[in-house]
């Protein structure tokens, strides 16, 4: 295969700023998801949890997000993108403030379901906004930049959450988000354009949102993708959890130095996101999927099985494992994105995002029911258990991401035209060997 059939189109100014936009969006969006598993020691601690009712502060966000993308699936395609995501955007920043002043479990508890009804929307808004401005072999570096706001918040937000939890609270990490989403907001009310060439193609065809919803679930060329997608994220979401417990309860990380694992993994994940967006430009994406896929296997069993280490190993496993795990968002992301047609995007990556967080919720659910502790501060038993189902988890959605490739390969074949001439194709080829 000719390693240039799929050329490299340069980004535009407004571009480079919607890359920015939704990259920033996500790191807020992450953080806000993610710095609920490394405050587990403290939480736990603190407000005297065992691992079932921490499992279920995690899977409260997810399942009030499945619950609120699915609702907005049938109407996500009505509405310019923009202010559907300023919206959303603007409920979420609420939800993170009642995080903030949450004065006990149960509180917690309903702050987290609402975050996760708006909070949960905006990744499918982000992606339905990249798909419709980016031609297909652009998307691999893009999603490599939008995806690093999972890296940038290991790198940043973790530990300086960690850091600010130590020192002023648990809280106080929520009150960081919320400043730093309220300015996102401002500057994408002022600065972003409207994002409407979706409505010129639904022909008052789809003005109800349920025959909407019903007409995409329908599809089965999307069926295939939103079936990869329910897999994909289940192993990530039973290792989150007690990621960073394990590391202090049976790896005998001290909490003090909790952030140095976020902070380094996240450097690794800084680095390896680009290289693995222009890697999906340039070369089949079906194979980078399956290569990282099975070296996180690999890692995931390995980590799950440490006990006391040093701290210069609990770096290097954390590394190799995340490095695996993130190298498998990109391919399987533009895989995915490349099946919905552009009038039901809206639709199929809402439709999308609520089966990750259901996936992500019922994962949290089992894991919380599979690790056990005797007292908060002892270690975690059965998590080596987590890291052999995740594996096999692993293997069944290269199985799965073979056939969504199978979908888009159809979808993008170049169409003969009556005289048997190639007719005009509106997107790139994707490289197949």
């Amino acid at each position: 295969m000719d390693k240039n059939q799929n050329s490299i189109t340069p980004f535009t100014s407004y571009q480079k700023f919607i890359i920015a936009i939704v990259a920033l969006v996500q790191f807020t969006v992450v953080l806000d998801f993610m710095v609920i598993s490394p405050l587990s020691p403290i939480l736990m601690k603190s407000l005297s949890l065992n691992p079932t009712q921490f499992g279920f502060v995690g899977a409260s966000y997810a399942f009030s997000a499945f619950f609120s993308a699915v609702f907005v699936a049938g109407i996500a395609d009505k509405y310019d993108r923009k202010k559907f995501l300023l919206v959303f955007y603007v409920g979420f920043i609420v939800g993170t403030l009642f995080c903030a002043i949450a004065p006990s479990y149960g509180y917690l508890l309903a702050a987290r379901v609402v975050t996760g009804l708006f909070g949960g929307v905006i990744g499918a808004i982000g992606m339905a906004i990249v798909t419709d401005l980016f031609e297909i072999n652009q998307r691999g570096r893009v999603f490599g930049f939008t995806q690093m706001g999972f890296s940038a918040s290991q790198v940043l937000g973790i530990p300086l959450s960690l850091v600010m939890a130590t020192r002023w609270g648990w809280n106080s990490p929520f009150y960081l988000i919320v400043v730093m989403a309220t300015v996102m907001g401002i500057v994408m009310l002022v600065k972003m354009q409207p994002v409407t060439k979706h409505l010129s193609l639904q022909n008052g065809q789809q003005s109800n949102a349920l025959p909407h919803l019903v007409a995409t679930l329908k599809k089965k060329k999307y069926q295939v993708g939103f079936l990869a997608t329910a897999l994909l994220p289940l192993g990530g979401f039973m290792l989150m959890p007690f990621g960073t417990a394990f590391a202090e309860f049976n790896m005998g990380v001290a909490e003090g130095d909790l952030w140095i694992i976020s902070g380094v993994t996240g450097i690794a994940s800084l680095a390896v996101f680009p290289i693995i967006g222009r890697l999906s430009d340039r070369y089949d994406k079906l194979k980078i999927f399956a290569i990282a896929s099975i070296w996180s296997i690999v890692m995931v069993i390995v980590h799950t099985n440490w006990g006391l280490i040093p701290m210069w190993l609990v770096l290097v496993s954390s590394i190799l494992m995340f490095a695996g795990i993130m190298g498998r968002i990109v391919p399987s992301t533009i895989l995915i994105s490349a099946i919905p047609e552009m009038k039901d995007r809206g639709a199929f990556m809402s439709i999308n995002s609520s089966l990750q967080y259901l996936a992500g919720g019922i994962a949290s659910v089992i894991a919380s029911f599979i690790v056990t502790q005797e007292t908060p501060t002892s270690a975690l038993k059965n998590f080596n258990i987590v890291g052999f189902v995740v594996a096999g988890i692993s293997l069944v959605s290269i199985f799965l991401m073979s056939r969504v490739y199978l979908v888009v390969k159809d979808k993008l074949n170049i169409p003969k035209g009556p005289t048997g001439a190639p007719a005009p194709r509106t997107e790139p080829v994707l490289a197949t060997e």
